[in-house]
């Protein structure tokens, strides 16, 4: 069985760490709409910082490129075929953006399930990043919400549960 999650959440909520996780257990292919985006910013002297600057450089670029071309999503599509064709169990996808989420979905002709990554000490500390893409991330109907406030030792067999649950889900 294949599934495709794509998973979300603001900047600081652990979604690498789980995915992390995920490969412990399954066969993982996970990929960003926004490391075509990184290849561009790179050509204009973005070093790989994850600064609230650096967030809001990468947003603001992506949305240049979704408005020329809608770029991410076709390179989403080709990502998303490869893993089709691979042996890969899961894939997750990680966008921000509420309308390129569901452009996305669209294009897996609704096969793709979403995930909603909650918590964090970040979140705690404060609320607004002041970026359209992390600040909306709850401006979407998620099929699935997980919240990441526990202990890793705590919070690993609570995901791989949620995903042994997705996966029985998508085998229906």
């Amino acid at each position: 069985m294949k599934l495709v999650i794509v998973i979300n959440g603001c900047g600081g909520v652990g979604k690498d760490t789980l995915c992390e996780m995920a490969q412990k257990v399954y066969r993982v292919k996970n990929v960003s709409s926004i490391t075509p985006i990184k290849e561009l910013a790179r050509q204009c002297g973005w070093t790989g910082e994850k600064t609230d600057k650096a967030r809001k450089f990468l947003a603001d670029l992506k949305a240049l490129t979704v408005a020329y071309n809608d770029y991410p999503t076709a390179w989403l599509k080709g990502q998303y075929e490869a893993f089709l064709a691979g042996d890969e169990e899961i894939m997750f996808v990680h966008i921000r953006e509420p309308e390129e989420i569901a452009k996305f979905v669209s294009v897996t002709g609704g096969r793709a399930r979403t995930l909603l990554i909650r918590g964090g000490a970040r979140m705690a500390q404060r609320g607004a990043y002041g970026n359209k893409a992390d600040d909306e991330v709850e401006a979407y109907a998620y099929d699935h919400y997980f919240t990441n406030d526990k202990p890793l030792d705590e919070v690993e067999p609570l995901f791989l549960a949620a995903l042994g649950e997705m996966l029985r889900q998508a085998e229906a």
